[in-house]
């Protein structure tokens, strides 16, 4: 949610100084523990700067995630065979995770609930549908298992610190063919009209 309508050069140049120093700043200590002083040091601008082009850190937080998650939309490069066939099922917290830039602010125990509601906010549109596609469920269970699944990847990516190793692609395997296999069942019971609770 960019307030930047039109921007020349140099004011691109600043607010990417200022993005920057913040991440730089997120590598070196938790997000709360970060203030707009340290940030304008670090970029090397006055407070009024800051202020010209943010109204607080967390605006800067929020066009920081943004900032990745639109970068994950983008990434579509997959090693893995398994994951190409499936990359709708490869969670967009570890396509954000796939950028060094990013792995920090993904690991702060701090921002991990923040970071999931912005995920949540930005996949709802594409995921919610999808599920209600593959399952025929109601609207309000699919957006459980939609919660179910951002929760549960992000905390399992975590894990693995957002690196892409042996076990993270075992872990994904897994998870992808749990996930798969879920469609599956729910689209074959009485199309998709399961008792749920």
């Amino acid at each position: 949610m960019t307030r930047h309508k039109k921007m020349d050069r140099r004011t691109k140049y600043t607010i990417g100084v200022i993005k920057d120093a913040f991440l730089t700043l997120v590598n070196q200590k938790n997000f709360y523990k970060i203030t707009i002083s340290e940030i304008c040091r670090a970029a090397d601008i006055t407070r009024s700067t800051f202020y010209l082009h943010f109204s607080s850190i967390t605006d800067l937080l929020d066009e920081v995630i943004d900032d990745a998650l639109l970068l994950s939309c983008n990434s579509k490069i997959i090693e893995q065979e398994y994951l190409k066939e499936n990359e709708s099922l490869l969670p967009v917290c570890q396509r954000v995770g796939d950028s060094p830039k990013y792995r920090h602010l993904l690991m702060d125990p701090d921002l991990s609930e923040y970071i999931i509601g912005r995920i949540k906010a930005h996949e709802y549109q594409y995921v919610v549908p999808e599920i209600i596609k593959k399952t025929n469920l109601p609207k309000d269970i699919a957006e459980s298992l939609f919660t179910y699944m951002i929760y549960g990847s992000f905390a399992v990516n975590r894990s693995h610190h957002f690196s892409k190793d042996s076990g993270w692609q075992r872990d994904m395997e897994m998870l992808n063919r749990f996930t798969d296999a879920g469609y599956k069942s729910f689209s074959a019971g009485n199309n998709g009209e399961h008792k749920i609770g």
